[in-house]
């Protein structure tokens, strides 16, 4: 906990002055326009990789950044799904990110059975990813089958976020965007999704 009281004082002592307006507006209320769902991984943080305010993103972090299947059955708990929801339903959104990362653990466990067994809960959500496992079962290099599922696992939540039928309403409407993204830890590099050829391609950035 000291850490974290130090990282607020540092926080109180020189962001505060610069976002305390910004603040004093967000406290009337949110309207960020993009969602933005990410892996859990504390190496791959939205708000640091793009530069965001405070107010700017609405975020789900979870293991892989995984859309789980529409499931409308409400005697069960759906943590990702209503946050999905509120943001659809509730956010003047204009898109929604999804964002892999390189190194990630939760794709690691899905190749990989024996990584959950001792972790409770993990290996009913990666199962979540069976169908990236199996589109990228052909490749036989471990660790390009790895790259690659990192990428497939991206595809796929953006296929399930097309049947929630409030996000499938708004997309076909053309008000709502999807996008898949992969950022790589080592290389700080993002690779953005080009939807008409499945590629993921890597942003250029202007030399200073």
């Amino acid at each position: 906990m000291d850490r974290l009281i130090q990282g607020y004082r540092e926080f109180r002592r020189k962001r505060w002055p610069e976002e305390r307006a910004n603040f004093a507006e967000l406290a009337k209320g949110q309207r960020p326009e993009f969602l933005v769902i990410a892996c859990s991984d504390s190496r791959a943080d939205p708000a640091t990789i793009f530069s965001a305010r405070p107010g700017e993103l609405f975020v789900i972090r979870n293991i892989a950044a995984t859309v789980p299947p529409y499931e409308p059955e409400e005697t069960t708990h759906h943590g990702t799904s209503a946050a999905l929801a509120f943001a659809v339903l509730k956010l003047p959104l204009r898109g929604i990110l999804v964002m892999g990362h390189a190194q990630c653990g939760g794709v690691a466990a899905a190749l990989d059975n024996q990584i959950a067994e001792s972790i409770p809960f993990l290996s009913s959500w990666i199962d979540l990813l069976e169908p990236s496992r199996g589109r990228t079962a052909h490749i036989l290099d471990d660790a390009a089958r790895h790259v690659e599922m990192e990428r497939d696992a991206v595809r796929l939540s953006l296929e399930r976020l097309m049947a929630f039928p409030f996000v499938a309403e708004r997309v076909n409407g053309g008000t709502l965007s999807l996008y898949g993204a992969r950022f790589g830890i080592a290389d700080g590099q993002l690779e953005v999704l080009d939807t008409a050829s499945g590629n993921f391609n890597p942003v250029e950035v202007p030399v200073s």
